[in-house]
């Protein structure tokens, strides 16, 4: 009986459970658009590049646009006075796994009208890439990068689209994939190398580093400071010497 237990680590070794991602990738037209002005806007202006709509969570309406056109659509929803979506609270990623297309979705919100909007832009696997919307919204900016880092969607147009959360030579790819390892790409006894010889001046300024001196103490001190006597701070060790 004690072999059929298991542990929290188990799961690691069996790899991550599949999603099931058919609710959430049907592109069905449900809902009355007339009960969103913008969604009936989006299909009587740009009907050939909405790819589906429906209310999610409620009163969350959602809508599949194209990519192609993502950036000209989205620079319409803001500058259009009946829309005027001023603020971009979030872009975001989906990866379902299994070939799918990997999703850029953008949280949208317009203080004019107090309207919410969702929209998804399916990204196929072997053209991940969707025009940056930087230059409507700033909040997308580091938004992007991290969709870039995480994901591997690549934001045409972005003026500093680098990885934000990974290191930028991070070898390992792209960590919310489906198709990434729990436990990365390489070994762990690879990872444990490649993180002892990072150099650390590359991760921390100089100030940071000399911040933390002395990090070292001779065994007089130690012996000093296990009689009663005070730590000196590292600020009066370096004036001191």
């Amino acid at each position: 009986m004690a072999d059929e237990q298991k542990s929290g680590l188990d799961a690691v070794d069996e790899g991550p459970i599949g999603s099931d991602a058919r609710e959430a990738t049907q592109r069905t037209f449900s809902g009355d658009p007339s009960e969103h002005p913008t969604i009936a806007a989006l299909l009587e202006r740009f009907g050939d590049e909405v790819q589906g709509h429906r209310v999610a969570a409620g009163d969350q309406w959602v809508a599949w646009l194209a990519p192609t056109r993502s950036h000209e659509i989205l620079d319409w929803l803001k500058n259009d006075p009946d829309h005027a979506y001023d603020m971009m609270s979030d872009v975001t990623g989906i990866d379902y796994g299994a070939g799918r297309p990997v999703e850029v979705v953008y949280q949208m919100f317009s203080t004019a009208h107090s309207r919410a909007l969702r929209l998804r832009c399916p990204v196929p696997l072997d053209a991940m890439e969707i025009d940056s919307v930087c230059d409507l919204w700033k909040s997308a900016d580091w938004l992007e990068r991290e969709v870039f880092d995480l994901f591997g969607v690549t934001f045409k147009g972005h003026p500093d689209l680098r990885r934000i959360l990974m290191p930028d030579d991070y070898a390992e790819g792209h960590p919310l994939r489906k198709d990434f390892p729990l436990r990365g790409r390489f070994s762990r006894a690879e990872q444990t190398r490649r993180a002892l010889e990072q150099d650390v001046e590359r991760f921390y300024l100089a100030d940071d580093l000399q911040a933390g001196a002395p990090q070292e103490m001779d065994a007089s001190a130690v012996g000093a400071i296990a009689d009663g006597e005070t730590e000196a701070t590292p600020a009066q060790s370096r004036e001191d010497d």
